[in-house]
């Protein structure tokens, strides 16, 4: 592991948080917004400033999220086009505060989820990464801690019927980790998701962000290698989170054909594993 503070974080925030959207839901995204500025309510006094940054081509309006979060440091970045989930959250690398979050547009955190997260930090010097206890809407339990894949386990769990899903149920619990993540801290999980991620400033800007040529999809199995080498990552259950995502497969031809393409470019970077 190396020491933290290598590139230094921006001084003027002490958390930074960015949120790339494309097309979005806006009632989804109000309610994740809503809940980010619940749980920034919950520490003050800090300063803390959000970045969105619009992928949607074309888009002139967003006095809405300003309407939304009048009380905020807001900065809108627009105009670019769809440059993938990673290139556009890199768009503020430059800028990260001495925390940075990456935040799906998505994702409904607890009020108390970033005062955890910034006591869990404060507490464990050794921590560079969290990644945080997560339910679905229905308030069964997300795994966002995975093993390292096979190519076998992410074709289960992204394309097979239920009926396969079941017979290969051990296999498909162990890759998420099942045996491990529960209540308890656990330290060290090999991949995270990249719904929320709750780096320290220096360690974001060290990695330098993430790979830009992954579009969609794998950027956050990359840059969770690559932070695990530099730093420790942390499941923190006493950070909580609502995520409606995932599920690939049944978003249409354009996800199934990015979801091969970055497969691709994670395997020929990484070991390959079929089974």
């Amino acid at each position: 592991m190396v020491e933290h503070n290598v590139l230094i974080a921006n001084p003027d925030y002490e958390i930074t948080i960015s949120v790339v959207i494309f097309k979005p839901d806006r009632l989804v995204l109000g309610n994740t917004l809503k809940s980010l500025q619940r749980a920034l309510e919950e520490t003050t006094p800090l300063r803390a400033k959000l970045y969105v940054i619009d992928n949607t081509p074309d888009v002139s309006d967003h006095n809405w999220l300003r309407e939304l979060l009048p009380d905020l440091p807001l900065e809108i970045i627009a105009g670019h086009g769809n440059i993938g989930f990673g290139a556009a959250n890199n768009m503020v690398l430059d800028r990260a505060g001495k925390f940075h979050l990456v935040l799906n547009p998505d994702v409904e955190m607890q009020p108390d989820a970033l005062k955890q997260a910034l006591a869990f930090m404060t507490e464990n010097p050794a921590g560079g990464l969290i990644t945080p206890k997560a339910f679905n809407p229905d308030g069964s339990t997300q795994y966002l801690c995975k093993r390292y894949p096979a190519i076998f386990d992410l074709l289960l769990r992204g394309f097979a019927p239920n009926g396969i899903k079941k017979l290969f149920r051990k296999r498909l619990q162990r890759y998420e980790m099942r045996d491990q993540i529960a209540d308890t801290l656990f330290w060290d999980p090999p991949i995270v998701s990249g719904c929320f991620m709750f780096f320290r400033g220096d360690i974001y800007k060290q990695l330098g962000g993430f790979d830009p040529r992954y579009l969609l999809y794998f950027e956050d199995f990359d840059i969770s290698l690559r932070t695990g080498k530099i730093t420790r990552i942390a499941y923190v259950p006493a950070v909580k989170i609502v995520h409606e995502g995932g599920h690939a497969a049944s978003k249409g031809l354009w996800h199934i054909r990015q979801f091969a393409r970055s497969a691709f470019i994670f395997y020929t970077t990484y070991p390959l594993k079929l089974f």
